[in-house]
């Protein structure tokens, strides 16, 4: 059965649980995404340990992926080292590495708002989670004769 059956069958038959799991999983979420966010986690580095390839810049061009090189292709292209001055002058010219997390804040108006809008884009994972989460959460519930 798709989602959407699966979903539509679980408020009719959990109702008022239903939506308590559901909103209670999303509040976990954007706490979670907004605590990360705002503690400055790598979310590329994050994606790329799960084997996920974001390959969208900032500025929302698609990030070239490099082609393939033979090693005959890049010893032809190879330099050679560069001279000492040149390597001083680049120890001191030490520039802070580029921090997307930071940019993708400030272009969605805050932690708070990146957080909205990963909460946003994570609802296919959200979903299955709730429908795993209420029957468990209305028996305790029934259990106690919360609900």
């Amino acid at each position: 059965m798709a989602f959407s059956g699966r979903i539509k069958q679980l408020v009719k038959k959990y109702g008022k649980v239903a939506a308590g799991v559901h909103l209670s999983v999303s509040f976990a979420s954007i706490f979670g995404l907004y605590a990360a966010i705002n503690n400055n986690v790598d979310v590329e580095a994050v994606f790329r340990r799960f084997g996920i390839s974001p390959g969208v810049a900032v500025d929302g061009e698609a990030s070239p992926s490099p082609a393939p090189v033979s090693r005959d292709e890049h010893l032809q292209h190879a330099s050679l080292p560069p001279c000492p001055s040149e390597v001083l002058q680049e120890e001191s010219e030490q520039r802070q590495p580029r921090n997307r997390t930071m940019e993708l804040v400030a272009l969605s108006g805050g932690p708070l708002g990146l957080a909205l809008l990963c909460n946003k884009a994570l609802l296919p994972v959200r979903i299955p989670i709730t429908i795993a989460l209420t029957p468990p959460v209305a028996r305790a519930l029934s259990r106690w004769k919360l609900g």
